[in-house]
């Protein structure tokens, strides 16, 4: 029997609940990120027999759960082979195939399944509804509990069951600017952008961040490996990055205490707090997605991209020049905003530091 509904599917109570994934042993954004979290027992299976090559397109892999309660199994349901790559029908169909088949041997009742392959894997959802129901329609007596394609829940709704990090000075200075970011009256919450671009002058302030290398991107200096610091730190110190959308409106909110703990440790680490004083002195009146683009874009472009051996010697011509042929959206940028940037890092001495660069 095939119903559908519409909800969060981590929270039905099915026998078994589908989750979508690669065979390279990466949960890194939406319905698989979320399962990482709310399973990590299940992510550990899974990333051990990607990593031993053992698990393969148009297979099924079951990890049981262990529980008194349904559900009783997470089965990896591979739709596509590398996660930069988009979902195939035929990775579907012979997964199907994979599926009805565990089904049976576990002795299944009932099975949540989510719109394999659409969303993120690009799979048109009516394609893969037709094929759900004929292939399915096979097994009557089971009940295929079909989620079609629907936004991502709040990220509160997302159960979380990851170990709580601790507390590091990273972390603290990362955690206490957002704090003081907030803190100056603006009634929207944070963005992915503005964290972004934190970070970017938390980097050149000399806090030691492993493995932050920024490069130059559409919206400014972007590092891709603050996905996964932010993935670590969501649910337990911040809210808002549960499924991992890398989109840069999307809003980050602290957890409760986050910031109180995070100043407390910085109390403690005399330099770091020294270098989180230096940003906020530095980014004050910058505080909007704007102000902060603005700001490292005109800081990129003097100590990467200028002529002058001396970032503060770069002309204001050049400058703008070079913001305004970043892409179409920098061209948007008003010189008299440019040399105003250019004006508060050269005044704050923020001209001499470079960060790494890929």
């Amino acid at each position: 029997m095939i119903t559908y509904h519409a909800g969060n599917i981590l929270h039905d109570q099915a026998d078994a609940i589908i989750n979508t994934v690669n065979t390279v042993g990466v949960m890194g954004k939406g319905l698989a990120l979320q399962f990482k979290k709310a399973f990590p027992e299940n992510f550990n299976v899974y990333k051990k027999a990607c990593d031993d090559k053992s698990f393969h397109t148009g297979q099924v892999l079951s990890v049981p759960l262990n529980s008194m309660s349904a559900p009783f199994y997470i089965i990896n349901f591979p739709t596509k082979s590398h996660w930069k790559g988009n979902s195939k029908f035929e990775y579907i169909e012979q997964g199907l195939e994979s599926l009805k088949s565990e089904a049976v041997r576990l002795g299944l009742k009932s099975v949540a399944i989510p719109a394999l392959g659409s969303g993120l894997g690009g799979l048109p959802w009516g394609k893969v509804e037709r094929l759900l129901e004929n292939s399915l329609s096979e097994l009557p007596d089971i009940e295929w509990l079909i989620y079609p394609p629907q936004s991502a829940p709040e990220a509160d709704a997302m159960p979380n069951k990851t170990t709580r990090p601790k507390m590091t000075a990273g972390r603290a200075a990362v955690l206490g600017l957002i704090d003081r970011y907030v803190s100056t009256g603006f009634e929207y919450r944070l963005s992915l952008l503005e964290v972004q671009k934190l970070v970017y002058f938390l980097t050149l302030s000399g806090e030691p961040l492993n493995k932050v290398i920024f490069k130059k991107h559409h919206y400014g200096p972007y590092a891709d490996v603050l996905r996964h610091v932010l993935e670590r730190m969501e649910g337990h110190f911040i809210t808002g990055y549960a499924d991992g959308s890398n989109k840069p409106e999307t809003p980050i909110e602290l957890k409760s205490e986050a910031a109180e703990e995070a100043l407390h440790f910085l109390d403690q680490n005399i330099e770091t707090k020294q270098r989180f004083n230096q940003v906020a002195e530095l980014i004050e009146g910058f505080e909007s997605q704007n102000g902060m683009e603005l700001l490292s874009t005109v800081h990129w472009v003097a100590t990467q991209e200028s002529d002058s051996a001396d970032s503060a010697d770069i002309s204001s011509e050049e400058l703008i020049r070079k913001v305004h042929n970043w892409n179409a959206r920098k061209a948007g940028m008003k010189p008299a905003h440019i040399l105003a940037a250019f004006e508060r890092l050269k005044q704050k001495q923020w001209l001499e530091f470079k960060v790494p660069t890929i």
